[in-house]
């Protein structure tokens, strides 16, 4: 059972904050491995590793920190070692989750501590400026919680006694309830954009499962495209199935909907074969309740819900995102096929469809084409995307690649068929 908390802070500034979260979580029969980030004080309470320790792992020294002048620098410093401690403590059993805490300053070597550890491990946040505009999308982990620290700007009292013995808990119970990602089969990462816009995960899943692979799919709305290459990056797929880029166009576009800079490409770097596609390409999708910017004030329009709305691309923005995602593809170091559904490319981009726009498609694949690298295998397909025979030209692909040794020979469980349903 999972009980050793990591519980980090500045415990100089914020001893009795620090100190009646481990208390909780020692009250609720956890163990606490405490860690101070602090510069200049020193705690009153004992804690396991000290700043001295946290920035020696940084290859620096508090010293160091102070000589620099600038809180920032140190801070920084701290967040470095900080980091690397974390990482190491869980790679050596020490710990099971973590807690950090903290206000701005805090936030910030908070989020570099939690990003070290692996997806999966319960990993929290209590912080004054939770889920504030301040903190970019893109140093978010995936699996992150955050908790609002509400009224603990300095000192304990009732109302920010609520928050952290809430998070106290949350950390302990997650640590104790938390089910670690498998590796007992081989695992192929899928992205898409829900069961209403494209479909083919509903034929590819049981098919794939039934070839002994585990699948999981990820929604390509930002956070799932930063997960699905967090764990590429980590060499957890035996495949990927890259059918929604479309994560691609929206950071190509500003969209604040970003997976950021790098996606589409920790698969190809870690030689993880890949089968991609086309699946909403055509759209940018922006927060829908934030203004439409002025470069799309007449594109066309979809609002999905009142969260996320859609705008779709010109035929030139189309090419653009076209060599975005040849300029990806073409760096990878293992194999590639590239699917082009002629025919569509989600549910609203059928003929007859309010989002459809055959000129918009047909630029978009004759640049694909034409800037196809030799490293890509492309595959025109007389398909729409949703359509089942897209998922068995995907299925056509990984079944080339274990008859050829590419992929293992997944295990089949026994009566299950090895064809697309």
């Amino acid at each position: 059972m999972g009980n050793r908390i990591l519980v980090a802070g500045t415990w100089d500034t914020k001893n009795d904050e620090l100190g009646y979260i481990r208390d909780v979580i020692l009250g609720q029969g956890g163990e606490v491995l405490a860690m101070d980030v602090s510069v200049l004080g020193d705690p009153s309470l004992p804690v396991d590793i000290t700043k001295h320790d946290v920035a020696a792992a940084a290859g620096s020294s508090i010293a160091a920190a102070i000589a620099a002048e600038d809180e920032n620098v140190a801070m920084q410093i701290m967040a470095s070692g900080a980091a690397s401690l974390a990482a190491r403590l869980h790679a050596e059993g020490r710990i099971d989750a973590a807690i950090v805490l903290g206000g701005t300053m805090g936030t910030d070597l908070a989020l570099d501590l939690v990003s070290a550890l692996p997806l999966g491990v319960p990993k929290y946040i209590v912080s004054t400026v939770s889920f504030s505009p301040m903190i970019p999308p893109e140093r978010i982990p995936a699996d992150v919680q955050m908790i609002l620290w509400a009224g603990g700007l300095y000192g304990l009292n009732s109302i920010c006694k609520a928050s952290l013995s809430q998070a106290a808990g949350a950390v302990l119970g997650a640590a104790r309830a938390v089910e670690p990602p498998r590796r007992d089969r081989p695992l192929i990462g899928m992205t898409s954009f829900g069961k209403t816009v494209l479909r083919y995960m509903v034929h590819l899943k049981p098919a794939l499962e039934a070839r002994g692979f585990e699948v999981a799919v990820f929604h390509a709305t930002g956070m799932g495209g930063r997960a699905f290459e967090s764990l590429a990056a980590e060499g957890a797929f035996a495949a990927v199935l890259d059918f929604a880029p479309q994560e691609v166009g929206n950071h190509l576009f500003g969209s604040a909907i970003s997976a950021g800079p790098d996606r589409m490409t920790a698969a190809g770097r870690k030689a993880i074969p890949q089968v991609v596609s086309i699946g909403c390409h055509d759209l940018v999708d922006l927060v829908g309740w934030h203004p439409v910017p002025d470069r799309f004030r007449d594109s066309p329009f979809h609002a999905h819900n009142r969260i996320l709305s859609s705008v779709v691309l010109s035929a030139e923005e189309r090419r653009q995102v076209a060599r975005a995602i040849i300029a990806r593809i073409g760096q990878a170091k293992g194999p590639v096929t590239l699917l082009l559904p002629a025919k569509g490319a989600h549910e609203w981009d059928r003929e007859g469809g309010p989002l459809q726009d055959s000129a918009g498609l047909s630029a978009f694949l004759t640049e694909l084409r034409a800037a196809c690298p030799s490293n890509v295998r492309l595959v025109d397909l007389e398909f729409h995307i949703n359509d089942i025979g897209f998922a068995e030209a995907a299925l056509a692909v990984i079944d080339g690649w274990i008859a050829a040794g590419v992929l293992p020979q997944a295990s089949v469980a026994e009566g299950q068929s090895v064809t697309a349903e």
